[in-house]
């Protein structure tokens, strides 16, 4: 496609929703490049001799200034994750080094950094408000961890880096994506279906003629990989698929798609960046901006977790081990075995299964309930909205106030698709934030817009001649709720300072408070009622079916935590003791920690590592234990409500959202809690929601 003309370019309409129906991929040089010289012209500007060194003058001019970037840099990369084809990926890897050099040399500018430092030092520092005052202390940290105060025969090098890193960690995504497409497994046996829903054959069997194959067509993406594990009662193909997936872009598949050797590049890029900065590990520096004060304090925090959940875990284990060899006469559980049997002893157990659950969770009826939640928490209402879109399926909606005003508005992609990365995710796509006077003549309040993305399988047949609506599983929809925790986050802020407006500026380990404290509604008897509708009966889900689901809500919980652990505790090892120059292998390290903390060990060729995408491809580096941090915190604000006696307690929803919610990053994330709580984080809510506490 031709580029438009510039000043005609899409990309740089910023007056609004972004343009998705007229955006295409030779538009994104011209845009950024013209947007990268912009930025560069404001900062000769305002560092300039003589330039006065005031917030407005200054910071607010700088934080306008370079907003155009981020918000169109934002649309590439999101295009990016969500319609990977190559005419995409080829626009944002062309112009990814560009844009990662100009971050790095904004972050080591130390005329920037001495304007900052010179507004602290001002009298004008002590009149500015709590938020303007966390934003200019926050800048002065980063401008240091971005090495402004690196020496200058140092700093080209830092930038370096910064850039190589960017670019392998698009690479290791990219990677994964392309090796999760390149397996495919084609059924022509119909005897190997046995125990498979029949949702499930059909979207196999609609899948291999849609390639031009008689028979059915199981893949590596979640919608098809998932029951296969779960309810086929073939071993072969569950050992096939297994294999497939946790040996993705490793060594045993195609060679330039082997993650391998990018783990090793980015450790030794972190590690480097670490020590220039004078810090003895990446880990250390991750911590910086984080709550967690030291390596030391996390660790102790993982291992403390572990020790709780471990005797829960060897229950667990036990109890699968006995009944696949009493029910299944299976003597040895392999790994492709574990989810089956789990399955099979959850229905014996508790006499359902999630195949039979996730008839009554339709779509529409999931949506309309999970939008009752949040109007009722918050005092808000949300209602279907228009708006350019990138795909057919996506759906856009808004957040009002009871009399109208417009808070926010988010786009929801729920579907997987060949060419969208996996997993559920939120991103931002407008930041809330005061305009400048020249901008505000309509409303002095930008409004944020936010991006929901789930890997959720899309409606499959249809009944007399009417399409059936998607069905989700009780785990698609708590991560329904999780990233639309993350949206009302970012959409309810009421902070007006772009820099720590919404999820901007808040400690990475607290970002998922919000997530995890939305998934609490999921096993609330009065919304599952009310958002379950059987998809050929239309009954809501029975309350006896309800009741086993809460008895089983803890099922194998203590396996669970101490998986997370293990994630956790391999990614805090991995950038902290680890030398990725040393002897010893990623994959030896991961093998001490699985011999500390796993009652399940994979087997030798599991290649965990490669598909890793969170630490490598993601913002969890020496952060993944973000997840279980977090979870402490969430656990502990839902205890509020518990307390409360009634879930939807308006007193205490309106608290957490003028607590927590709607501050944003303003002040630190301590604080946020204690204005909740009254406290600091006890772990009692935790282990009690999770069953492991000692009767």
């Amino acid at each position: 496609m031709t580029a438009s003309p510039l000043c005609d370019n899409p990309l740089l309409d910023l007056s609004g929703l972004p343009r998705f129906d007229a955006i295409v991929p030779s538009d994104v040089q011209p845009a950024i490049g013209k947007l990268l010289d912009d930025c560069r012209a404001l900062i000769v500007r305002l560092t300039t001799e003589g330039a006065t060194t005031t917030w407005d003058s200054f910071a607010a001019a700088l934080s306008d200034g370079l907003e155009p970037l981020s918000r169109a840099w934002g649309v590439v990369g999101h295009l990016h994750a969500v319609n990977d084809v190559p005419e995409w990926r080829e626009a944002y890897n062309r112009m990814l080094p560009e844009v990662s050099r100009f971050y790095a040399e904004l972050g080591q500018n130390l005329k920037l950094f001495a304007a900052y430092q010179a507004i602290a030092g001002s009298a004008e520092y002590a009149r500015l408000s709590p938020t303007r005052q966390r934003i200019i202390d926050n800048e002065i940290r980063d401008f240091r961890l971005a090495g402004a105060e690196l020496r200058d025969d140092q700093k080209p090098r830092f930038q370096a880096i910064a850039e190589e890193l960017s670019q392998l960690s698009a690479k290791f995504s990219e990677n994964l994506l392309d090796a999760t497409n390149a397996f495919a497994e084609l059924v022509s046996d119909e005897a190997e279906l046995a125990g498979l829903p029949d949702d499930a054959r059909q979207a196999a069997a609609e899948a291999a003629e849609k390639d031009g194959h008689d028979g059915w067509k199981f893949t590596l993406h979640m919608p098809s990989y998932l029951p296969v594990m779960q309810y086929a009662d073939s071993r072969r193909l569950r050992a096939v698929m297994y294999r497939a997936y946790a040996t993705r872009a490793a060594e045993f598949g195609a060679a330039e798609l082997d993650n391998t050797p990018l783990i090793g590049q980015i450790l030794r890029l972190r590690r480097e960046e670490a020590q220039m900065l004078g810090y003895a590990s990446f880990a250390e520096v991750s911590l910086v901006p984080k709550m967690a004060e030291s390596v030391p304090q996390v660790l102790a925090f993982l291992r403390d977790m572990a020790t709780k959940a471990r005797p829960f875990a060897e229950r667990d284990i036990a109890d699968l081990r006995a009944f696949a060899r009493s029910e299944l006469q299976l003597q040895d559980i392999e790994p492709w075995d574990v989810g089956y049997v789990s399955e099979k002893l959850l229905q014996e157990r508790y006499a359902f299964s999630e195949q039979e659950v996730k008839q009554y969770f339709t779509e529409d009826k999931v949506l309309s309930g999970l939008f009752e939640v949040v109007e009722t928490l918050f005092g808000v209402c949300l209602k279907r909205d228009n708006a350019p879109v990138w795909h057919e399926d996506v759906r856009f909606f808004r957040i009002e106030t009871p009399a109208g005003e417009l808070l926010g508005q988010f786009y929801l992609d729920l579907y997987a698709r060949e060419t969208k990365r996996g997993g559920a995710w939120m991103d931002e796509a407008i930041t809330r934030r005061r305009r400048s006077s020249a901008a505000a003549a309509t409303d002095p309040i930008q409004k944020p817009v936010a991006y929901l993305n789930c890997n959720f399988s899309r409606p499959i047949g249809n009944t007399n001649g009417q399409a059936r609506p998607a069905t989700f599983t009780h785990d698609e929809v708590i991560t329904l709720f999780h990233e639309t925790g993350h949206g009302l986050h970012h959409l309810l802020t009421r902070v007006d300072e772009l820099a720590v407006a919404g999820i901007h500026g808040v400690e990475w380990d607290a970002v998922e408070l919000p997530s995890q404290f939305m998934e609490n509604y999921c096993w609330e008897w009065s919304v599952v009622q009310g958002m379950s509708s059987h998809v050929d009966t239309g009954h809501a889900l029975p309350r006896a079916l309800f009741d086993k689901m809460l008895a089983a809500r803890n099922f194998q919980s203590g396996m669970q935590t101490l998986r997370q652990i293990e994630f956790s505790l391999f990614d805090l090892l991995l950038h902290s003791d680890f030398d990725p120059a040393g002897e010893r292998s990623v994959l030896d390290l991961l093998g001490d920690v699985r011999r500390e903390v796993a009652v399940l060990v994979p087997p030798e060729w599991h290649r965990f590592p490669n598909s890793f995408s969170h630490i490598f491809a993601g913002g969890y580096g020496a952060g993944y234990y973000s997840y279980k941090w977090a979870e402490v915190l969430s656990a502990d604000c839902y205890g509020a409500f518990e307390e409360a006696g009634d879930p939807f307690d308006q007193n205490t929803g309106q608290r957490f959202l003028s607590s927590i919610l709607s501050v944003g990053g303003s002040r630190p994330a301590i604080e946020n809690f204690r204005a909740f709580r009254g406290r600091d984080p006890q772990v009692d809510a935790l282990l009690r929601h999770s069953g492991m506490v000692s009767v």
